[in-house]
């Protein structure tokens, strides 16, 4: 049953509140009420997750060290321990399935349930929304806030507005009543450019945008946009509850303590974000059409380049000679001086496929490097990632920022 046909308020988007914050208090609870983010504390450092104590100042996460002090002088920073988010989200996500096997994880700390099936065992979705709350507060000690709906979208959108530790309920027939008020911005995937073109043409909330002849939307957006949005703001969402999900890409990127312009240290972190990925393309089975890079230069100035290759590849060189490449292509600074300092640099797989669904060829240009890769895989596996690595990596990395600072921002 499609969310457009569902006459009940039966997919839930459950988001946990302040997730990072909210786990870190477990072992500090005398910080409960204050001010609290978890970040490193340096100047190059964002933040990953902000209290509701600390949003009322302005801390939003993603947002940088310096600019969230600033904004709240008596900021109390936590160190992430991302392993303990981990640790978190599994014991969560478990409870989920406990009242549903119909569970699509979107992130470490939120999840769509489909719980149409679940009402003779848990009543109908409003109160199973509340046991679910109970029992993963009884389980972990964590608040969550829960949106009701009868398709994604609008689910999504409940819960963010039950926030803090709340349920919101959004019945079928008041699906429009709860949208239309609501600003363009806040209909899945409208981003600043969008806003902006929506708000040239007076369009300025989801009522509006229903309301805008399909042709003329069109124009403004694009075609595909425009039937996208024409849907949703009109409350209609087809999408499933999704229990497997693949992943459409998979990368590594590493910001650096000290902008850089070496080439030789921004060659060799390539080839470690290029080594990282192929390691998990090949764990998963995968291997990948594309290969893109990112480079943030030190005016925050951010440029991808990608390349399609002739055959899909899963092997480290592959995907290190080819992320060099277009590296090389950005070519010198302006002017051919030298070359402009790198903030951040990264490296993408995309259009992802099985890797035994590769044509076979009469030539193989990978097929040494592959067996290096199952070699080097096979010692990893033993030993651990320090019990192999390439010469070239053996480099000291004092230029880099501690990786796990880079986890997504929650």
């Amino acid at each position: 049953m499609s969310g457009a046909e569902r006459s009940t308020a039966s997919i839930l988007h459950v988001d946990m509140d302040s997730f990072f914050v909210s786990v870190e208090l477990q072992d500090r609870p005398e910080l409960r009420g204050l001010p609290t983010a978890v970040a490193h504390d340096t100047g190059r450092s964002v933040v990953s997750s902000a209290s509701y104590e600390a949003r009322r100042f302005g801390v939003r996460s993603a947002m940088p060290v310096v600019r969230a002090k600033q904004l709240c002088p008596g900021l109390i920073l936590i160190d992430p321990h991302f392993e303990k988010y981990r640790a978190a989200s599994r014991e969560v996500m478990q409870v989920f399935r406990e009242f549903t096997p119909l569970v699509e994880p979107l992130s470490i700390d939120e999840a769509f349930l489909d719980v149409a099936g679940s009402a003779r065992l848990f009543g109908p979705p409003a109160e199973i929304a509340r046991r679910l709350r109970e029992r993963v507060r009884e389980r972990t000690g964590l608040p969550a806030s829960v949106g009701l709906a009868s398709t994604k979208h609008v689910a999504k959108l409940a819960s963010q507005r039950a926030k803090p530790d709340g349920v919101l309920e959004i019945p079928p027939e008041r699906t429009l009543e709860f949208l239309h008020p609501l600003p363009v911005e806040a209909i899945w995937g409208v981003g600043g450019a969008t806003a902006r073109a929506l708000h040239g043409r007076a369009i300025r909330t989801v009522g509006e945008l229903a309301r805008e002849p399909l042709e003329s939307l069109r124009r403004i957006v694009g075609a595909a946009s425009a039937e996208r949005l024409h849907e949703l703001a009109n409350g209609r969402d087809a999408r499933r509850v999704e229990t497997e999900r693949v992943e459409k890409s998979i990368g590594h990127e590493e910001t650096f303590a000290v902008d850089q312009r070496d080439r030789a240290v921004l060659e060799r972190e390539l080839l470690r974000l290029s080594t990282r990925t192929g390691e998990r393309l090949r764990a998963q089975g995968l291997a990948a059409r594309t290969v893109a890079i990112k480079v943030r230069y030190d005016d925050f100035t951010t440029v991808t380049r990608s390349r399609t290759l002739g055959e899909a590849t899963g092997t480290t060189q592959r995907l290190y000679r080819t992320a060099r490449e277009l590296f090389a292509e950005l070519g010198d600074g302006p002017g051919g001086g030298p070359p402009r300092p790198v903030r951040l640099i990264g490296v993408r797989a995309e259009q992802l496929l099985p890797e035994d669904s590769r044509a076979a060829a009469l030539w193989d240009e990978d097929e040494e490097w592959r067996a290096v890769d199952q070699a080097v895989d096979e010692v990893r596996d033993r030993f651990g990632r320090e019990g192999v690595t390439s010469a070239r990596l053996l480099a000291r990395r004092e230029d880099v920022v501690d990786p796990r600072s880079l986890e997504p921002p929650q």
